[in-house]
């Protein structure tokens, strides 16, 4: 067996060059699902690039009229951010809501979109808001990022530096947890934005997507009743242990006027 390695650059251009050396080598945020992963046999790569030294991927700003975030800046901090508070708060009610508080202290924001678990919260904040994913190479819409189960724009080695989220004019996020690991069963993050109404879902299908007939509802009037007789095809929608698609499809309705209800 070959020896693994580990790498810890403290730059962004160093953990860039290192991950062209070695395609087997797998980039580390804050590995909350790498070692399920392993354990399940879906991950056995052969060295670590951990982004963990590198300032520059840290941390919460504003700029202009958007929340910038930092690719390696943990749940915790998001949830504790004045100004994330102060301008999405729906945003850090979603990061305080992750996990537990070992999971919230160690996982990222980088690493949680990169990972893009079905379930996952923040794939519903970046998708509802219309945030911007940076990468050392580019910008990506969130609208163009998401592509499937586990399955992102990303291309081999590219790293996620920093998220932009505008600040929408109203917004919050409702989900229905599973109760012993905190992911959504289903969760619906609604915003009412300056490009109008946007309504992501997670956890109900095999990545993040938006349901168009309860924004055009909510655009025409931003209320609770206007997501009354919304019917949500289950076709294609998760089925599991914990949820049948049939009951999630019922759900996304329900959480979507929950949200609307807590803002309008």
């Amino acid at each position: 067996m070959e020896a693994m390695h580990y790498h810890r650059p403290t730059s962004v251009a160093d953990a860039v060059k290192l991950a062209g050396q070695r395609a087997d080598d797998k980039i580390l945020a804050g590995g909350q699902s790498t070692l399920p992963s392993m354990r399940l046999g879906l991950l056995a790569p052969t060295g670590w690039i951990d982004l963990a030294g590198i300032v520059e991927l840290q941390g919460v700003h504003v700029e202009g009229n958007s929340i910038v975030i930092g690719s390696m800046t943990t749940h915790a901090t998001v949830a504790a951010s004045k100004d994330v508070q102060s301008r999405i708060p729906a945003l850090g009610h979603l990061a305080g809501g992750i996990g537990d508080r070992q999971v919230r202290n160690r996982g990222t924001i980088g690493g949680a979109l990169a990972h893009s678990d079905p379930a996952a919260c923040y794939p519903a904040a970046a998708l509802g808001l219309s945030a911007t994913i940076q990468t050392d190479r580019r910008k990506i819409a969130a609208d163009d990022y998401f592509k499937g189960l586990y399955e992102t724009a990303l291309a081999p080695g590219e790293i996620i530096t920093a998220v932009h989220f505008p600040v929408p004019e109203k917004a919050a996020y409702i989900k229905f947890k599973q109760p012993a690991s905190r992911f959504a069963l289903v969760g619906v993050f609604v915003a009412r934005t300056a490009g109008g109404v946007r309504v992501a879902v997670t956890g109900a299908g095999p990545c993040v997507f938006r349901v168009e007939e309860l924004e055009d509802r909510l655009a025409a009037k931003f209320a609770p009743e206007s997501c009354d007789g919304v019917s949500v095809p289950d076709s294609g929608l998760n089925t599991d242990m914990h949820a049948s698609a049939e009951y999630r499809a019922h759900l996304i309705t329900v959480l979507a006027k929950r949200a609307v209800a807590s803002i309008a």
